[in-house]
């Protein structure tokens, strides 16, 4: 089956008791077993759930995997992940990721015992040249959240293998429909399913899929003894919103592709980020591992902090928010919002200045979008 097919139809077969289409919510804690030790293939919802194990299903067979893990949000996810390490092992971070995941290493990881090194995302050379005995996992965005960079990721596989690493890529940005990183190389991808794969703007949610045996059942441990997995009604709505990821997705990029043309020819701005414009650095790097180019554009304005202001004030549809992915179009600042627990000088340092605004283009009226969009930077 091809890939719109599987997103509706893998994993979610019509229930064997009712014929219902849909999956349905199997809103329970417990199951009633047979006898002792004759569970009926599900003990208690932490371990296992009818509804999270057709989203799982689901999710593996989009990004190509054997396996598929879901997590309460993308950050549980991330942490499921980075359990797999132990203290004193070495982490190679591209050098743009999600604030969360940064405050993660930094705050949470880093004194348990990990050590992180932060290297340019789109130098595989500088990544090999960081390796050490000591390193076990290699973690890249792409695109990469704010800055909408692009790792080379079959040569961040290779990079990794040679020093007997894990590749990880967090695919949020892109999702499965525009970038498949395990059939680069990658080892294990991240998302969060808040967004594109949610894709409505009402659900936390976390995945990790691979197609490694032994680390899938580590982290089936960890999902298990630590707990962090959604209700029932979480993974039904991310379940709906996967049989829709390919419309959506075509939308999205078609609106962002349009906008990010509009954007950059605007005297208002002073820099687009958006890897579907020629001018992009790594455009043919994109064109190259993915399908499409997506829905997120961060911009640089004229006139510093006062026009940001002045310019998420005057957005009629682009709602100022955390969070993107949904169908709707929002407007952030990552400065202050997604990379607030990035310090200053650091921020600074990877190119997220207070002149920074980052779109989560929707899936509205085209037209509307560019209105809105002129109309606040007039």
């Amino acid at each position: 089956m091809r890939f719109e097919t599987r997103a509706i139809h893998e994993g979610q077969e019509a229930d064997a008791t009712t014929g219902a289409v849909t999956v349905p919510v199997y809103q329970t804690s417990t199951y009633r077993q047979d006898a002792i030790g004759k569970p009926r293939g599900y003990e208690y919802s932490r371990t296992g759930n009818p509804t999270r194990e057709a989203l799982e299903q689901a999710l593996a067979s989009l990004e190509g995997a054997t396996y598929g893990l879901a997590f309460a949000s993308g950050v549980a996810a991330t942490t499921a992940v980075l359990q797999l390490l132990r203290p004193g092992d070495h982490v190679l971070a591209g050098d743009d990721i999600y604030g969360g995941t940064y405050r993660l290493l930094e705050k949470v990881y880093r004194p348990w015992g990990l050590q992180v090194d932060y290297i340019d995302v789109t130098n595989p050379v500088a990544f090999e040249g960081a390796l050490r005995t000591n390193t076990r996992l290699i973690w890249v965005e792409t695109p990469t959240n704010p800055l909408l960079r692009i790792a080379d990721i079959a040569a961040l596989a290779g990079v990794a293998r040679q020093a007997g690493a894990l590749l990880v890529v967090d695919n949020t940005f892109a999702s499965p429909w525009f970038q498949r990183p395990l059939e680069l190389g990658a080892d294990i991808v991240v998302h969060s399913t808040t967004k594109y794969l949610g894709g409505h703007s009402d659900v936390i949610g976390g995945a990790v899929v691979t197609s490694r045996k032994k680390e899938y059942g580590e982290l089936k441990f960890y999902q298990n003894a630590a707990g962090a997995v959604p209700g029932p009604w979480d993974c039904w709505l991310v379940l709906r919103g996967l049989k829709t990821l390919a419309v959506r997705m075509r939308e999205h990029d078609r609106n962002a592709r349009h906008l990010a043309g509009v954007l950059e020819a605007h005297p208002g701005v002073e820099h687009v980020f958006y890897p579907g414009l020629l001018s992009h650095p790594q455009h043919d790097l994109a064109a190259r591992q993915m399908t499409g180019f997506g829905g997120m554009i961060s911009l640089e304005l004229r006139g510093g902090l006062a026009a940001v202001e002045l310019f998420v004030s005057r957005l009629k549809l682009f709602t100022l928010g955390e969070s993107l992915g949904g169908v709707e179009s929002l407007v952030c600042y990552p400065p202050r919002m997604t990379h607030a627990s990035v310090p200053s000088e650091e921020r600074h340092r990877r190119g997220i200045h207070d002149n920074l605004v980052r779109l989560s283009v929707g899936i509205e009226n085209q037209a509307d979008l560019q209105e809105d969009l002129e109309k606040a930077l007039a």
